[in-house]
């Protein structure tokens, strides 16, 4: 195991730029399809709803998955091997969620494109619960002092994402819509449970 050093800093710089390019490249998939030399209608942009809601979910989710991994990061203060790589697989799907991406807005509805879609996003709730996990259950990978409190919270909320993935991966075969439902339904959840945090944490300061 390294101590909190350059190794770590650049582990934590490398994957703040992957990051960064996914949610860029989220981008590219915005086209507006229709005759080139014509004028551009509303039915034009209607037309690609599935695009722009694609594109909003993939966006907000690599936001989140990032600032989670950043919040994980302050409290990390030592990496080795085996969290080194758990971290490089959650960029492996971080930067496979744009490709993901492009499959549900050109087939919204199609089980097989959501499919794939759903179990893209449960691997990297999968992998960012692993990194949690394996530096959380080791006391000298932690800031010094850190509550057990805030290792439960992000522990409870890794596992109640990966559930949120998974329900939307078996709906996603029968009913691709309601998958996507599912995976939106996880932001005001999530914003609940940070306020309830809040809260917690203020009442016990009183």
């Amino acid at each position: 195991m390294k101590e909190k050093n350059l190794e770590l800093e650049r582990l934590v710089f490398f994957s703040d730029a992957i990051v960064a390019i996914a949610i860029t490249i989220l981008v590219f998939n915005l086209k507006i399809t229709g005759d080139e030399g014509k004028h551009l209608l509303f039915s034009n942009l209607l037309q690609a709803w599935p695009k722009f809601l694609a594109f909003l979910l993939s966006f907000f989710i690599i936001a989140l998955f990032w600032k989670v991994h950043h919040q994980f990061f302050f409290y990390i203060r030592a990496v080795n091997d085996t969290l080194l790589w758990n971290n490089v697989a959650w960029l492996l799907f971080i930067v496979l969620l744009p490709f993901s991406t492009t499959l549900i807005a050109t087939h919204f509805r199609d089980p097989a494109a959501m499919m794939v879609y759903c179990l893209n996003v449960f691997f990297i709730n999968i992998f960012q619960n692993n990194i949690w996990d394996y530096a959380s259950e080791r006391p000298e990978f932690l800031k010094p002092g850190l509550e057990e409190r805030i290792i439960i919270f992000y522990r409870r909320a890794c596992n109640v994402a990966m559930i949120n993935s998974l329900i939307s991966l078996a709906l996603s075969f029968f009913f691709p819509i309601a998958a996507f439902i599912i995976l939106v339904a996880r932001f005001p959840f999530i914003l609940t449970a940070r306020q309830l945090f809040k809260m917690m944490k203020l009442k016990e300061h009183e």
